[in-house]
This record gives structure tokens, sequence and C-alpha cells, in this order.
């Protein structure tokens, strides 16, 4: 980050639903520029301190996920690459985790909605409290990173493309630098949905979503060919997690959707049984702290996914 640089401020107000090139840019800028994103969350401030698990299904569906921007990034061409160095995040302290009805790795099994609210320190980031169930290390991350597809039209934000959008990538934290494919003039970049922490995966369809600003740098590499997104990480991704080990559950089977619902399925198990758990919230534990992986994918006909519960939550 550029420690004599004016940082400019993308002020939540200037937010949208959806991509679609033909909006309007809210700032130009000079590649190394430094910005500060005000994000909202997920729900777009439907949740409260003071929410209730009715809410879940009060919430507007059309107005999720809103994402801050776009900003124009001066001589940005389809083509080029937008390198989006991540400076750091400013957490508010307050967060949600929902099963949504009909959202989530195993919809078809948890039918009814469910909520937990969480608070935590700015400062500190020390473990968030799960209810007395554990304590969830926090690593504030921006979900949603992603500038305009060349298709003309409003496109939902909600799945992940080509060029970026709803990663939820929990990786896309502090210190990490994405490249995105440039497909439109200026780049149009846009940012939002931002958690407080997240399992690979985040198998219930929810992570711990929290508003906070996020501070980015902005650099351009002209004429190289990227296909899909990749990131550079300054370090080891799971340190907060690895102390003390992990319980692990593997689905195995020729369907790698599939393999991923038994071995989240055999974690819930696991978790109603060892740590007296209901169902719901074992489930939504799952989605903030543990770790979908393919084990295994060159063993016809069968592969093998496992899912990392990690030990020290319960610590």
């Amino acid at each position: 980050m550029c420690q004599n640089c004016l940082v400019k401020t993308i002020h939540s107000v200037h937010s949208h639903f959806g991509w679609d090139n033909s909006f309007t840019p809210v700032e130009r800028v000079a590649p190394g520029t430094t910005l500060e994103f005000e994000c909202h969350d997920s729900s777009n401030g439907h949740f409260t301190k003071d929410s209730v698990v009715a809410d879940v299904t009060s919430m507007p569906f059309d107005r999720i996920n809103p994402v801050s921007g776009p900003v124009f990034v001066e001589g940005a061409m389809p083509g080029d690459v937008l390198k989006v160095t991540i400076d750091s995040f400013k957490p508010s302290g307050f967060g949600w985790t929902a099963n949504i009805p009909g959202f989530g790795l195993l919809a078809d099994q948890f039918l009814e909605p469910a909520l937990a609210l969480w608070q935590y320190d700015t400062e500190s980031l020390a473990p968030a409290a799960f209810g007395d169930f554990a304590r969830i290390p926090l690593k504030p991350f921006a979900g949603t990173i992603g500038v305009a597809p060349a298709e003309p039209g409003l496109h939902s934000v909600v799945p992940p493309r080509r060029v970026g959008g709803n990663l939820d990538i929990r990786d896309l934290a502090a210190g990490t630098t994405l490249y995105l494919p440039v497909e439109v003039e200026g780049a149009l970049l846009s940012i939002g949905d931002t958690h407080a922490a997240q399992g690979d995966g985040e198998v219930c369809g929810t992570a711990i979503e929290s508003q906070m600003n996020a501070v980015v740098t902005l650099d351009l590499i002209k004429g190289e060919k990227l296909a899909a997104p990749r990131f550079s990480t300054p370090g080891p991704v799971t340190r907060h997690l690895d102390g003390t080990g992990y319980e692990a559950f593997t689905g195995i089977g020729p369907d790698l959707m599939q393999a991923a619902r038994g071995a989240v399925s055999s974690a819930i198990d696991w978790l109603c049984r060892e740590h007296r758990m209901p169902a719901e919230q074992a489930y939504m534990l799952c989605s903030v702290c543990g770790d979908l992986r393919i084990s295994e994918i060159v063993d016809l006909p069968n592969w093998v996914v496992s899912f990392y519960v990690p030990k020290v939550v319960f610590a």
C-alpha cells in the first residue's frame, strides 16, 4: 500500500446489484491508486443485533449481495489484467450466519431457517463465540470482488464468473493479490459481501457475514492473457486454524458433489454426537470454519472429497 498516497473512499451509497457494463463509474482512477471501499454485508443490512430467526425468510432476495462501485481504471482494456492488492480490512464487529431454506449444499436436509448472530472485537479479532459450542478464529475477507463482463445487460451477482464476482474464497484476505481478466474498457471494479470468517466451501450458503471496509491498491498489467482469476497469498492460509489439528471426514464416489455432501453430512453427524450440537447449529459451524478438499481425483471410477473440522474451535 502506498503510504504517501491519498486514499479515496468508495462510499457504500454507491452500490449496485448485479453486473452490468453500462453502469456509470462512481470514480475514475489511475493505476497505482489506493481505494477504501465501504462494503455492505450480503444481506444489505437486513440483519441486526436484534434480529430473530423469522427475519431469515423475510430477507428481500432481490436486494442481496450489493457491491460498491464500479471504479473505472484508466488505461484498462480488454485483454489486460487488473491487479488488486488487498491491503487491509476495517471490520464492524457484528456478523450473522443463517441457514436459508432452499440454499446450501444440504438444502434438501435442512428445510427450516436458522440464524446465529455474532459479536467480535475489531481490534484483536479474537475468536468469536458460537453460543456455548465453539469459538471461531477470524480471517476477514471480501466474498465478492470482480469487474464487469463483456456481455451486455444485467447479470446476477450470485454465481462467480470468469471476471471474478462472488468467488467466496476465504484467502482473499489482507496481503493477498488478486488478478482479474479485464473484458471492458476501464475494468469497472466493484467489491462487497465482506466476511469475518468462512470455511472453504461455505457449505450452508453463508459465512460470518459482516459489514466492513476493504482497502485495496489497483494496478494494471497490459496484454497478459488470463483465463480466469488467480491470486497470490503472502504465506500459509490456514495458520489461524491449524494449531491443534483436525477431525476429517470423507465422501467417496463417482460424483464430486455427492461425495462432498457425504463428507459434510458425516461431519455434522459427528458434531451432533460428540459435541451435543443441534444439527442446524452443526451445519452452520461447518460453514464458518470447516474446509472441503478434493483429496483424490484420478483413481477411476471414484473420487475422494474430505471435510476438515478444526479442533481449535473447541479448545
